[in-house]
């Protein structure tokens, strides 16, 4: 979307505790930067973290950072934090909530996006937004649903943000 002119914004960088993405992210000409990120290595991570952010963004994206923020960094990062995720909680908190959700029969599958803060997915909501789904979807289909309804919802929360 910024690529075609829909955000207007500078992607700077993306920094991932996935290695997976770093050839498509490479393709848009941005930087990728891998920061193994765990319960673990927590600290160390979140230190990293704000090394490469701090003084650099003015806004930074959560996406597949299944990590919890200590309040400390939180604190520390100096810019506000948006968050993705399906809209199924805290009904399916966890692993496999798109299987979780075919199972109880859900009809609706969406997605939230919110600003981080210390409370755990409390923050203030962005957007949101659902797709109609019934007996016929598979998990498959669910879990497709699911990410091209985060996207759209992303990509208006990043822009209202940015306007």
């Amino acid at each position: 979307r910024n690529r075609r002119g829909e955000l207007d914004l500078s992607v700077v960088m993306v920094i991932s505790n996935h290695p997976d993405l770093a050839e498509q992210v490479r393709a848009f000409g941005v930087p990728f930067l891998y920061v193994p990120a765990t319960r673990e290595n927590r600290a160390e991570a979140e230190q990293r973290l704000l090394e490469l952010l701090r003084g650099n963004v003015d806004l930074v994206v959560l996406a597949r950072y299944m990590q919890i923020l200590t309040p400390e960094f939180l604190d520390a990062v100096g810019c506000p934090l948006i968050n993705i995720h399906h809209s199924f909680l805290p009904a399916f908190i966890g692993a496999a909530p798109y299987r979780r959700a075919k199972e109880r029969g859900v009809k609706l599958v969406g997605a939230t996006a919110h600003y981080v803060t210390g409370d755990l997915d409390e923050g203030p909501i962005i957007e949101q937004d659902v797709v109609r789904v019934d007996h016929r979807h598979s998990v498959g289909d669910l879990v497709r649903l699911g990410a091209d309804v985060e996207r759209l919802v992303l990509s208006r929360a990043v822009l209202w943000h940015c306007e």
